[in-house]
């Protein structure tokens, strides 16, 4: 491999996510959700001609696709690899650099998403961050040279009813939490799991941000299935009713 080269590709994808504008658009995307250009421009205050700009680069670049809804154009990030990407760049900024919320509102949102959000597909947070503890200490990832699923934990996943579908995709894999700054669990398995816990009730959205609240079944669920006791799984907060950058 031409290491050059590489590092001319690698220069061109950080110059693209050193911008601001940019990079909020990637966080903001990062609840796997598909955005309008309007609805980025809003929510990171620029203007629409702005926003179709930058849009236009992060398309190019393969970071971000475009989906076509009849008439309307909608943007997402170009799989779960992007969205890891996004999140370990996001935890390694300094916190110094980080500015506190200027209202309450605004620190509620932080709070929220602190206590639990969705990083593209799979848990966030320290909700996601005490899951993938949890399947560690009972023996159903092993995190001995490199981050696997083990029999026991394909035969828990089949308990709840969970079936891994057919994907190139890696099974489990590490995610840097952006806020906890300590790894949670990617990979089909993270996503399966977040999957089921939307679908069975466990965890509800709280508003516009990759914020969740657990549930009174959840609760309930995620002290049977992974001992996590009810303090611990706290996420449960008024809706909110703005976003912050995250």
């Amino acid at each position: 491999m031409d290491t050059r080269e590489s590092g001319r590709d690698l220069a061109a994808v950080a110059s693209l996510l050193a911008d601001a504008t940019r990079a909020a658009f990637c966080l903001a995307l990062l609840d796997g959700r598909p955005w309008s250009a309007g609805e980025l421009a809003r929510h990171t205050g620029v203007a629409a001609s702005t926003a179709t700009g930058h849009l236009h680069q992060l398309v190019a670049s393969g970071l971000v696709i475009e989906e076509r809804r009849g008439r309307h154009r909608y943007v997402a990030l170009a799989g779960p690899e992007v969205a890891e990407l996004i999140e370990s760049l996001a935890a390694l900024a300094p916190p110094a650099s980080r500015v506190p919320p200027r209202s309450l509102t605004a620190a509620r949102t932080t709070r929220a998403l602190a206590l639990g959000r969705t990083c593209y597909d799979h848990l966030a947070g320290a909700l996601g961050v005490r899951v993938t503890d949890a399947l560690t200490g009972r023996g159903f990832l092993d995190d001995r040279g490199g981050l696997a699923l083990t029999p026991e934990g394909g035969a828990f996943l089949s308990g709840l009813g969970i079936t891994l579908p057919a994907t190139r995709r890696p099974a489990v894999r590490s995610c840097l939490d952006l806020t906890e700054r300590r790894p949670h669990l990617a990979g089909a398995v993270g996503a399966a799991l977040c999957r089921h816990a939307f679908d069975d009730g466990w965890v509800v959205r709280t508003g516009p941000t990759r914020a969740v609240a657990v549930t009174e079944k959840g609760r309930r669920e995620l002290y049977r299935h992974f001992g996590i006791e009810a303090g611990a799984a706290r996420a449960t907060v008024p809706p909110l009713r703005s976003c912050d950058s995250a």
